[in-house]
């Protein structure tokens, strides 16, 4: 059986992953600035050692986390953290989804 698929068609997912998260910056960069100093203050100490924003498109927030286990917690804090992130930033829904990604914490 013959595939019309050769395997140069393949490509890994890592260059494109990177591509899209630097056009979530590009395009979410205020708000990007505005989250990250806002941050420490919304989340507890040993969330904030364990996750950081990394991206935001349109109203959705990746989050990079150390690990997988803190993929899994951050899920059950994610409304507590959307609603204090919100009310911190303006009070209005800046941010209306958390993606968790394990990823590098830059800073």
């Amino acid at each position: 059986m013959s595939s019309k698929r050769g395997k140069s068609e393949f490509v890994h997912i890592g260059p494109i992953m990177k591509r899209l998260l630097k056009a979530c910056e590009a395009t979410g960069g205020n708000e990007l600035r505005r989250i990250n100093d806002v941050w420490t203050r919304v989340v507890d100490p040993a969330v904030a050692a364990n996750a950081r924003p990394a991206a935001i498109n349109n109203t959705t927030l990746l989050v990079h986390v150390t690990s997988s286990p803190w993929v899994h917690q951050l899920q059950f804090l994610k409304k507590e953290i959307l609603g204090q992130l919100n009310a911190e930033l303006t009070g209005a829904a800046v941010v209306k989804d958390l993606l968790f990604k394990i990823g590098p914490l830059n800073g």
